[in-house]
């Protein structure tokens, strides 16, 4: 009889124990759940229309103050460096634009892995950071947007010659990408849309504006103006691609830049 108690009080010991061991890591999960939801917040309903035109875009989410743009970087159009790529049979197209001095560099496109995360609400930033060498916005298509130089201290004078007919080429990890008009675009959806976005959050738009091509005079030292746009109908900050140098941007950022990683 003894022995029976024993071998009860063992069962009710050893029940207790698991059952006290579930509690506990039942609670280390919610513990870990909630960190989670504290550290990452993303909403993909309250992403603005305007974001939305970024076609070219595998996913745009807002996290916080930001919104999480990630796109590949293969343009829409075709092009003379998709030769030699998977996609030559549907995407290669030999140059066939206007530049007599056309230099094909010996780049292919590759398919990119870009995040960009820009402000939600763009605001003027009074330092105007200059901008990077490399991709320094995002075009609509999901191209990245590069700024004047083909270098440090280097203008485009000589690396225009290797654009292709939809000015844009690629640098020597595939990566394609526009540092003057994108003229595939303004030709496709108008020459006064919405080009893209550059890392400080404020859009970006083609050369016309109100039935009026925009130049540099039109515009402030870092290429862009405040005016009322199709997409702002209560106005925004917001550059314009232009015909002369700088083509895109100016003297840096006018606002508070965001990151890009890829």
């Amino acid at each position: 009889m003894r022995e029976k108690n024993i071998f009860l009080l063992l069962i009710v010991f050893v029940v207790s124990f698991y059952s006290l061991q579930s509690c506990k890591k039942k609670e280390d999960s919610n513990n870990n759940n909630n960190n989670n939801s504290d550290t990452t917040s993303t909403d993909t309903s309250t992403v603005p229309d305007v974001y939305k035109k970024i076609y070219g875009a595998t996913s745009i989410t807002i996290d916080g103050n930001e919104v999480v743009i990630k796109v590949k970087g293969l343009p829409d159009h075709k092009s003379p460096y998709y030769q030699g790529t998977q996609w030559q049979s549907t995407m290669y197209e030999a140059y066939n634009g206007t530049n007599s001095s056309y230099n094909q560099n010996p780049n292919k496109i590759a398919e990119q892995d870009y995040t960009f995360r820009i402000p939600l609400n763009p605001a003027e930033d009074a330092n105007h950071e200059a901008t990077p060498y490399g991709a320094f916005g995002v075009a609509v298509n999901g191209v990245a947007l590069y700024n004047q130089y083909a270098a440090p201290g280097d203008d485009l004078t000589q690396e225009m010659n290797t654009f292709d007919q939809y000015n844009g080429h690629p640098q020597q990890q595939g990566s394609y990408h526009y540092h003057i008009e994108p003229v595939y675009l303004t030709q496709t959806i108008g020459s006064d849309a919405l080009i893209g976005f550059l890392l400080d959050g404020f859009p970006v738009y083609g050369p016309v504006e109100n039935g009026n091509t925009i130049t540099n005079a039109d515009l402030d030292s870092y290429h862009g103006h405040f005016a009322v746009t199709a997409d702002y109908p209560n106005g925004i900050y917001h550059y314009h691609i232009t015909a002369e140098d700088p083509y895109i941007n100016g003297d840096g950022f006018y606002g508070t830049a965001g990151t890009v990683t890829q």
